[in-house]
Formats: C-alpha cells, sequence, structure tokens
C-alpha cells in the first residue's frame, strides 16, 4: 500500500516534536531546574510535548506509522541536548534557535506542498509553526547567538536537523 504525502509529513513531524522533548530532556537533565533559562525550556518542552501528542492522536485516526528511526532520535536528541548545556545556556538556547529555524522552514514548504488537500494537518502545521518561531525567538532573545562557537554550532545542528528530517520522512 503507497503512503500519502500527508502520511509522510505525519510521520516526520511527529518524528521532529518526539526529538525536540529528548533535546530539552537532555538540556534540563545537565542544567537543572535553577540554571538560566530552564524555566523556558521546561516550557518549550512542554508545548514540544503537547505537539507530539496531537502528531500521536492523528497518527492513530488516520493508522499512519512512526518513523523507524524514533530509537535512534531518542538517544540522538537527548545527546544534543545535554551536550548544548554542558557548553553553557548560551549553547542551549543556540541548539533551540537552530533547530527551530529548521522547523519553520520544514513546516513552510508542507504547508505549500498542502495547500487545500488536507486541512486538519495543515492547520495543525500553522499552528505549531507558530510556537516553534517563539520559540526560536525566545532562544534569539536569551543569548543564543552568544553560545561559543555560535555559526559553527548552529550551523551543524541545523545541518543535522535537515538530514533527521529526510530520513524521518523515507524510513
Amino acid at each position: 500500500m503507497s503512503e500519502s504525502p500527508s502520511d509522510r509529513m505525519l510521520r516526520v513531524d511527529q518524528a521532529g516534536e518526539y526529538g525536540a522533548t529528548r533535546i530539552y530532556a537532555g538540556q534540563l537533565a545537565v542544567m537543572g531546574a535553577r540554571a538560566p533559562h530552564s524555566g523556558e525550556i521546561a516550557a518549550m518542552a512542554a508545548q514540544e510535548a503537547a505537539h507530539r501528542e496531537r502528531f500521536d492522536a492523528l497518527m492513530v485516526e488516520r493508522g499512519s506509522r512512526p518513523t523507524a528511526l524514533q530509537p535512534l532520535w531518542s538517544v540522538a536528541g537527548y545527546a544534543l541536548g545535554a551536550a548544548t548545556a554542558l557548553l553553557g545556556p548560551e549553547a542551549a538556547m543556540a541548539c533551540t534557535a537552530a533547530i527551530e529555524e529548521e522547523i519553520d522552514r520544514h513546516y513552510t514548504r508542507q504547508l505549500e506542498e498542502l495547500g487545500e488537500d488536507d486541512p486538519k494537518l495543515a492547520s495543525m502545521i500553522d499552528a505549531f509553526r507558530t510556537d516553534e518561531r517563539a520559540h526560536r525567538d525566545a532562544a534569539l532573545a536569551a543569548g543564543a547567538e552568544r553560545a561559543p562557537a555560535y555559526p559553527l554550532l548552529s550551523g551543524a545542528i541545523r545541518l543535522g536537523c535537515r538530514v533527521a528530517i529526510r530520513l524521518s520522512e523515507r524510513i
């Protein structure tokens, strides 16, 4: 049975939201609850978890499958979160800014591709894109660009995000 474009979109978006929750879990495990920006990170993590739950529910409703790479994204997300937190609060924020920049672009492309074909999924993506943009803006306001080697760190994270998107669409 052939997958629809909406099924692939749903799979990759659910994987992304899951990965985001793992990144934030890794950051919070290293930083603790009292570190700079930990309150913002916890709030973003809760929002990402709510996004994932909505994608999970839509996947069940539609009989869509998650990515087979979810165990890898669990470990990789947590490791990325922990590693950036070890570099300091600005690096943790740089991670968020980089990922959310890529997710904004990804969701925008999806919305263009969907058009009017799947209004339920498009509505979710549009609403979540607004949240992701707010996360990016909050991370930048919190000093993401002051992270050590910000251009290199941001570029590497953005590249990793693009690779994860492509793999999750297919596997």
